[in-house]
């Protein structure tokens, strides 16, 4: 992919666009796509000048809930070419392995992908830049934020060539979670402490049993590995906080032998490690109001999760698509704060009671009586265990998860599995 001209030929010569996208990661690709399809002049935006650069620190996952939106991008095809994993999976407990299967006759579990970012952004990025409407601008740096009339109008960026002004009615921050457009806008950040950290690599020749991903609840600890594309699986330990003196005192030693240590383990000593372990030792998580006059964040400039859980850049794509939905039609001309405040609620509603329960979790705690009850019963029944899945993926949400009725049945099966335990031998 080349990089575009920072000023393209015939289009808004002054600088002015209907929506700047700060960022081009795959939550500010998304938008800018799906808002330019929808009739908006969009100009994205990244600091970075190479069109290939990519997010290393990351889970590596979409989630089920995405794919909606990866078939909207016309993502699904290029993804399945460059070896992109479905994404079952499989979860260890202390009452054993859930494994979600499909019912004789019944439909498949809805997936997405397992892909790295390095396939990912390049990818994502590449589609936005053929996309008639938006104006890719590489090594362009968000300095400032233009106020009009008591709102924000627009961006003053840092180029090669020098500084620059580009006006919009909307800024859209898709600039992560220490997000400059939050910052220069003021808008306030909500931190929730993590109980954990975490550390990860990139392996090759490691074989998952059925070719699923896998994690591991221990209470407090956690792990995941993932089947990605190019044959690389990756593999991520996220202890409890009291171990982190022995791997800040030995970093290799203290990774192997926790993921040696775990039931099942995957076989690293027989796999070849093909990247560095990185990590980090704080990973708080995030909230912020996710828009303000003349400004809209979206993916974790909005929200940013508990990594454990691996929905960042499933978010990212739901949030571009809901703001595009929302706002599209007002970013030309029209209520353009109607339209932001019904992005917001959209916004609340689908994903804070998600990041109410990872906070709560991410407190680095053993399972509560209600997710005891949960994940026994999934761990002992198919249906519940397809409803796990389906949570896990994002597609309902914890209340739809709880509902009286999942609760009841999962609560029958426990009382059952108990019973034939206990049943007396004749």
């Amino acid at each position: 992919m080349t990089e575009p001209d920072t000023t393209p030929p015939g289009r808004q010569p002054d600088g002015a666009y209907d929506v700047v996208v700060v960022g081009a990661g795959p939550a500010g690709c998304a938008a800018a796509i799906l808002l330019a399809r929808r009739g908006a002049r969009v100009a994205l935006l990244e600091r970075r000048s190479d069109p290939a650069a990519y997010k290393v620190l990351c889970t590596h996952a979409l989630t089920a809930c995405a794919y909606p939106v990866l078939d909207e991008l016309g993502l699904v095809p290029d993804l399945e070419k460059a070896g992109a994993v479905r994404n079952e999976a499989r979860w260890y407990t202390r009452w054993g392995w859930i494994e979600p299967k499909v019912e004789p006759g019944g439909p498949e579990l809805p997936y997405a992908y397992n892909v790295r970012r390095s396939t990912l952004d390049p990818l994502i990025r590449s589609h936005a830049a053929r996309t008639p409407g938006v104006d890719l601008l590489l090594g362009h740096r968000t300095t400032g934020l233009l106020q009009e009339g008591g709102r924000t109008a627009g961006v003053r960026v840092t180029t090669p060539d020098g500084e620059r002004e580009l006006r919009a009615r909307l800024v859209v921050g898709a600039d992560g979670k220490d997000s400059a457009v939050a910052g220069l806008a003021g808008i306030p950040t909500r931190r929730y402490a993590n109980g954990r950290f975490g550390y990860l690599a990139h392996y090759r020749g490691l074989p998952l049993p059925g070719g699923l991903g896998q994690a591991w609840f221990l209470e407090p600890d956690m792990a995941y590995s993932f089947p990605n594309d190019d044959g690389v699986t990756v593999l991520a330990v996220l202890p409890d906080k009291k171990h982190l003196p022995a791997f800040r005192d030995d970093l290799e030693g203290s990774f192997e032998a926790f993921v040696r240590a775990l039931p099942e383990a995957p076989p690293i000593d027989s796999a070849e490690r093909v990247s560095k372990i990185i990590g980090t030792v704080d990973h708080p998580l995030i909230t912020r109001d996710p828009t303000a006059p003349g400004i809209a964040l979206i993916g974790d400039a909005a929200l940013t999760g508990d990594p454990l859980w691996g929905v960042g850049c499933g978010w990212a794509l739901q949030t571009a698509h809901w703001l595009a939905e929302e706002v599209a039609a007002a970013a030309g001309g029209g209520d353009l704060d109607r339209s932001l405040a019904a992005y917001a609620r959209v916004h609340r509603r689908r994903i804070r009671p998600h990041q109410r329960l990872a906070v709560d979790f991410a407190r680095s705690r053993p399972f509560n009586p209600m997710e005891r009850l949960m994940f026994a019963a999934a761990a002992r029944d198919a249906r519940a265990a397809r409803h796990m899945y389906l949570f896990a993926s994002r597609l309902i949400g914890p209340f739809g998860f709880l509902n009286p009725r999942s609760v009841a049945r999962a609560a029958a099966v426990n009382l059952r599995h108990r019973a034939r335990r206990y049943r007396p031998v004749a």
